[in-house]
């Protein structure tokens, strides 16, 4: 996995609730070239479901809704962990270089 698709699974799992692709892409900051693929491939694997949000009342184009499924955040969580750890190893070996 790489660190866009931990950044998207992130926001995903420390939301708890449907999160608007948009909002995604502002949190990880990431273009949205890049998350709604990202988004796309986990809803095909079964990691998140999808659906058109039905608020009527709000102004505005309507926002398709991202939700975690219950069964892929043990392994969302891993992941992550996995990504992060090895981002962490490659700053400190670059640092370690740069020394």
């Amino acid at each position: 996995m790489t660190p866009a698709t931990a950044d998207v699974l992130e926001v995903l799992l420390d939301a708890g609730e449907p999160v608007w692709g948009l909002k995604i892409v502002k949190v990880t900051r990431r273009p949205a070239g890049s998350v709604y693929p990202i988004l796309e491939r986990l809803e095909r694997l079964g990691w998140t479901t999808s659906q058109w949000d039905e608020d009527n009342d709000r102004a505005g184009p309507r926002r398709r809704l991202y939700l975690l499924s219950d069964e892929a955040r043990a392994s969302a969580l891993t992941v992550v962990a996995g990504v992060r750890d090895r981002q962490a190893r490659l700053s400190a070996h670059a640092a370690a270089a740069r020394a």
